[in-house]
């Protein structure tokens, strides 16, 4: 089985993520880079189905120079080589444009799965997986807590507010999957040596055949105006009960449009 894992360096989710004032997007470039969480469950996903199924498993992440932290700290996990998109023109580029992008790449790896986090922690959009799978033609699979495979047909459970849905598809396909489905394991020493000898290939867009403006800020179907810190916390109200307590707190919480 031939499989894609998506991988995305996002700034840390546990440090503080700011806007840059000149385009309002994310300050990448002041902040901690990291794999996006739910992409080291998806990595893991992939290593196990090759464990027990054989095949290879590729990563592929769209990002500057600096990806490459991300691409190598995947690496050493255990998959057996990557593909950078690296391109000045993707800057500004939005989500419609990213599967424009990804979208190709896959087509040129072909993969029998394609696998990636349900979100990325910078944006939390869960559309990715949806719009890659409409423009390959691949059954989507989202959202999933478990992954089975026999064969061509996959079977996943899907996790949802109230359990979990059973779903299943042929190859090929795209899976989604939350940090319920496994635990990812810790690169060992060996396979962070390994990883820096394992090949990575960098595509441009026009390696791609994907045209400047289509991506990027000329691209962009979505634009942000502006932005501003979150207001700083204010002191709460206060209701002395005076033997009036319940009405003066259905009034404020009717006032606040909680009842």
């Amino acid at each position: 089985m031939k499989i894609v894992v998506l991988v995305k360096q996002v700034p840390d989710s546990g440090a503080e993520r700011n806007l840059r004032a000149d385009d309002n997007t994310v300050d990448r470039a002041s902040a901690n880079n990291v794999i996006n969480e739910m992409d080291e469950y998806a990595i893991e996903e992939a290593l196990r189905l090759q464990e027990a199924h054989g095949g290879e498993v590729t990563v592929l992440t769209m990002g500057p120079d600096r990806a490459t932290e991300s691409i190598r700290k995947a690496l050493s996990m255990g998959p057996d080589a990557a593909v950078h998109v690296l391109d000045d023109a993707l800057a500004g580029t939005d989500a419609l444009g990213t599967s424009k992008v990804l979208a190709a790449a896959i087509s040129e790896l072909a993969p029998d799965l394609v696998i990636s986090g349900a979100e990325s922690t910078d944006a939390r959009g869960q559309v990715m997986p949806h719009m890659l799978a409409e423009r390959l033609g691949f059954a989507a699979l989202t959202g999933a807590r478990k992954l089975t495979v026999e064969g061509s047909q996959l079977t996943v459970e899907r996790q949802t507010e109230e359990g979990y849905e059973v779903v299943t598809a042929a190859t090929p396909a795209i899976v989604s999957v939350w940090d319920t489905i496994n635990e990812p394991r810790y690169p060992s020493f060996k396979g962070i040596m390994a990883a820096k000898k394992k090949p990575v290939a960098t595509k441009s867009l026009a390696d791609l055949g994907v045209a400047a403006d289509q991506v990027g800020w000329a691209g962009a179907a979505t634009t942000v105006l502006s932005h501003s810190k979150r207001p700083a916390r204010s002191a709460g109200q206060k209701v002395a009960d005076s033997g009036e307590g319940g009405v003066a707190l259905v009034e404020f919480l009717s006032s606040e449009k909680f009842v």
